[in-house]
């Protein structure tokens, strides 16, 4: 350890040479970021064992050197995940602190793993792996929730219920059929992730502060090391680009986005105006003054967090817009929006998918809606284009029937044959055959359509995407 201040700031400090006072105690605290930076300590020692094996390599350090350096890591590795080691405010940041850790247990040796490397091009390599990593933790939560959706799609291609447009009812739908239009957002979700890993699998160390370095490095090995498919090919931009991480954070925007929507319609069919579904009590909560309510707060919860989302997305694109190149510390903001995007849409991703498994589904409530609000008026009219009248024409009379139905205060297959025929003589009997509800649905069969054979075909392709292997 130490033994005097200058000792300390030459330790600690790992630029303080050039300074002859030390920093204000304000100035430490402000400027550290080993609050939340910690979290890149295994990403650090990953990327910094490969650093240290290439150095040997390419004899820059001696072979022995780099072994104990690597050893030395490892140890530290083993140290921080068993808690024995812990980390120092006045080590600023998770590099330092990693340094610091390091050259305690192996001596000055460790002071040779930062050869050929700056904390800028450190610390994008860092957030890199750490976003590689959860880029594909994010996808296996997607696809936990996607699966979830497919089952319980798979037990309700009959539950007819309405579907709405403007949130007025408009035509017969099936929960089914609903619940698989979120499972194709989710996979575009899915394909956006693995679209913003690639970008992301790009190696920056070597990048230098901004300049790269004069020692014969091999970049090409620490990137075969660390499994990134290239290396950056601009020294500026490796230090001073962030747009992976804003594309992952508008990536999960977009997720966040898809989750509010359907937690919105979760609120509204368990409320007692529409009673479409129940959710189980594990996922609901009660009122501290009313004994009767039964609150849907965990979708409310998920609906106000994605705001949070989109928070840290807009954070870090107003620090990046107005950065000159390369590295300015303003960029020291992208980790905290990142890891609190990262854990909420993880945190959120976790607790919807037993929710929506344990809700139960009110059939003859969705039924009844969708018997109600004219919903197979559409259908009316369709049946008048299959007797040989333009759609125009045919949507002209179905609305005057449907006017003539609200003022007797009649669903449409309640209205007799002799009233339909005032108003067009090509009505017949077969007409209450196609605007029965039932029908209405199963005559919906087109690629992408809610009859009940499409949706089965539809569940099934979304059965092979999910069994499909996801490619590293």
């Amino acid at each position: 350890m130490p033994k005097t201040a200058e000792e300390w700031v030459n330790l600690v400090k790992l630029w303080g040479g050039r300074f002859a006072k030390e920093t204000d105690k304000l100035v430490d605290d402000f400027h550290s970021s080993i609050s939340f930076d910690a979290r890149l300590y295994s990403c650090d020692i990953q990327g910094s064992i490969a650093h240290a094996r290439m150095l040997g390599r390419c004899g820059i350090i001696s072979e022995a050197d780099s072994a104990a350096i690597v050893k030395g890591l490892q140890e530290v590795l083993a140290d921080i995940e068993s808690g024995v080691a812990t980390f120092d405010v006045d080590a600023e940041d998770i590099h330092m602190n990693i340094e610091l850790l390091l050259t305690r247990k192996v001596g000055e040796v460790g002071k040779k793993l930062h050869t050929g490397r700056s904390r800028n091009d450190q610390v994008a390599l860092d957030v890199r792996l750490y976003v590689r990593d959860e880029i594909g933790r994010v996808q296996e939560l997607l696809r936990g929730f996607q699966r979830s959706l497919v089952s319980m799609a798979e037990s309700h291609v009959n539950t007819i219920m309405p579907g709405y447009t403007h949130l007025q009812k408009a035509q017969p739908i099936s929960l089914a059929h609903h619940l698989m239009a979120y499972f194709w957002m989710l996979e575009r979700d899915h394909q956006r992730l693995a679209d913003c890993r690639s970008r992301v699998n790009i190696l920056p160390l070597g990048a230098g502060a901004l300049a790269g370095t004069t020692l014969p490095i091999d970049r090409l090995f620490v990137a075969e090391q660390l499994g990134f498919a290239g290396i950056s090919e601009n020294s500026l931009d490796a230090v001073s680009d962030r747009d992976f991480i804003l594309e992952l954070l508008a990536d999960i925007s977009l997720v966040m986005m898809h989750l509010s929507r359907l937690c919105e319609e979760i609120i509204l069919w368990s409320s007692d105006e529409f009673r479409f579904i129940e959710l189980d009590d594990e996922f609901s909560t009660g009122s501290s003054l009313m004994p009767q309510k039964k609150n849907p707060d965990v979708a409310e919860l998920i609906r106000g967090k994605t705001g949070r989302v989109y928070g840290g997305l807009m954070t870090l694109l107003t620090v990046m817009k107005g950065l000159p190149l390369a590295y300015n510390k303003d960029m020291q903001e992208d980790k905290e929006a990142l890891f609190d995007a990262l854990d909420t849409v993880k945190k959120c991703l976790l607790v919807i998918t037993p929710m929506l498994a344990a809700t139960k589904v009110n059939q003859d409530r969705m039924l009844a809606g969708a018997g109600g609000g004219y919903t197979n008026a559409t259908d009316l009219a369709d049946y008048l284009v299959r007797k040989g009248i333009s759609f125009r024409t045919a949507h002209e009379i179905a609305g005057r029937v449907v006017a003539h139905a609200l003022g007797v205060q009649k669903p449409l297959e309640q209205i007799s044959l002799d009233e339909l025929r005032r108003f067009s003589e090509l009505f017949g009997e077969d007409v209450y055959q196609a605007i029965d509800i039932r029908h209405c649905l199963e005559a919906r069969w087109v690629p992408g359509g809610p009859a009940p054979g499409a949706v089965r075909d539809a569940i099934a392709k979304a059965r092979t995407i999910l069994d499909t292997p996801r490619q590293k």
